[in-house]
């Protein structure tokens, strides 16, 4: 069953707050866990110890650059006209999944067989 415009449009609104706060993190992290003070006169532990948080923070910077990803892709499909629909099967992804995860690409069918087939190379 396709979405409704209502429907499509607070996914939308949901999509762009998603995005905003993604932005307000990525802004906070910035701001302060990324900067060491150079007063601080910090031993070897310490120093290794902020390197080490400094280079986590950088990889869930990471991830959420790549949901930011997701997140404009799917706003571009909204402004497309095919928001919702599997890109791999092109049937409606169904309204459970995409209110669980507005910014999913695949129908729950298509993705669990993308998750066996990456396992299976993994797996090698």
């Amino acid at each position: 069953m396709a979405l409704t415009k209502a429907q499509i449009e607070d996914f939308r609104q949901l999509l762009h707050e998603k995005r905003s706060r993604l932005l307000t993190e990525a802004r906070r992290t910035l701001d302060h866990e990324m900067v060491i003070d150079s007063d601080e006169r910090m031993d070897e532990v310490d120093q290794a110890s902020s390197e080490y948080m400094q280079a986590f923070s950088f990889r869930l910077r990471g991830r959420e650059r790549f949901l930011m990803e997701k997140i404009d892709h799917a706003l571009r499909k909204i402004d497309e006209g095919t928001f919702g629909v599997c890109e791999e099967c092109d049937d409606q992804i169904s309204l459970k999944r995409l209110q669980a995860r507005p910014e999913a690409q695949l129908c729950i069918q298509c993705k669990e067989a993308q998750e066996k087939e990456e396992a299976v190379y993994a797996e090698e």
